[in-house]
């Protein structure tokens, strides 16, 4: 088995990504709209890790966990579109065979580490309002760090799993990759026979990992809402929906772009929609995920102001 996989990878040398259109022209105008949103991406996220890290005022375990959302996204967006914005002005599609396994190991990684992640703020923020009295016992400092080193772990094993089981297979044909990264659901199509039946187990596996954390994240906030609900004064139910907000946007967002291209027919030759649809829940999430957390949170924004401020005194003096 071993040789056969070493014969694999010897008798192929790498893949062709292709673009978004076959125009140049064109090519460069995607290639732009990628590089802004990987810019705002850029600066949003290094700004909450930023401020989450500076700012004492957001030392408690939703900021932590928050700096670490950030530092994933900012992974997650990277494994692609940087190479695609590369490939794209230099109108060169290739990609080698350990580079190819490399992003595919890193993308699963980072998508699975971040719905790990959204479900530990789930439970952090269900603590924080079901259980408030016992929630600096609970959420003490060991606790963060255990759930963090779970979302790290989590992740990569889903990473192995995932690319040992798809690189297993034997590839055949052109080698061309209908996407602008290395996609797995692409990769398979380009298998000699039905050797992906155990990708297929695999993916069915983490998928269904995949579910039981939303459901877990669905069952917390009907715990979450059944007590805010309770709060006999208004100003207490809009400080606690304040807070469950943003963080219920990033999940909605993450869950249903990434359900929405699952679900969504493959055909086998890709438009421009079908990579369109593919950008939801790859640029999409991270780009986003800082702003609703910046726009939604009064604590983030003063903090945020408090930096710019500053540096604003910084540059004058």
């Amino acid at each position: 088995m071993i040789k056969e996989n070493m014969a694999n990878f010897t008798t192929i040398s790498g893949f062709l990504l292709m673009g978004f259109s076959s125009k140049p022209e064109l090519e460069i105008l995607f290639a732009t709209l990628f590089l802004v949103l990987y810019i705002v991406a850029l600066v949003g996220n290094v700004l909450n890790i930023t401020t989450t890290s500076v700012d004492h005022s957001l030392s408690s375990p939703m900021y932590f966990f928050l700096k670490h959302l950030s530092l994933l996204d900012l992974c997650y967006i990277s494994v692609t579109v940087p190479r695609s914005i590369c490939n794209s002005f230099m109108h060169s599609g290739y990609i080698s065979l350990w580079e190819c396994i490399l992003q595919c190991f890193a993308f699963t990684l980072c998508g699975c580490a971040e719905m790990a992640m959204l479900t530990v703020m789930s439970y952090d923020l269900y603590v924080a309002i079901c259980l408030p009295l016992r929630y600096e016992v609970i959420m003490d400092g060991s606790t963060c760090v255990h759930g963090v080193l779970a979302v790290w772990a989590s992740g990569s094993l889903a990473g192995v799993m995932h690319t040992a089981a798809t690189f297993s297979i034997h590839f055949c044909g052109a080698n061309i990759i209908h996407q602008f990264f290395c996609d797995v659901p692409q990769l398979l199509k380009l298998s000699c026979s039905n050797e992906y039946v155990g990708e297929l187990g695999v993916s069915g596996f983490l998928s269904l990992v995949a579910f039981m954390c939303f459901i877990s994240i669905g069952v917390t906030y009907i715990h979450i809402f059944s007590t805010v609900l309770r709060i006999p004064s208004a100003e207490g139910r809009a400080r606690a929906f304040s807070t469950c907000l943003p963080h219920l946007s990033v999940v909605i967002l993450f869950v249903s772009t990434s359900v929405f291209d699952f679900l969504k027919p493959h055909s086998e030759s890709p438009t421009v929609s079908d990579f369109l649809l593919t950008v939801f829940y790859t640029v999409l999430p991270p780009t986003l995920n800082p702003i609703i957390y910046s726009l939604r949170n009064k604590a983030m924004k003063a903090a945020l102001r408090k930096i710019f401020e500053r540096r604003k005194d910084f540059l004058f003096f």
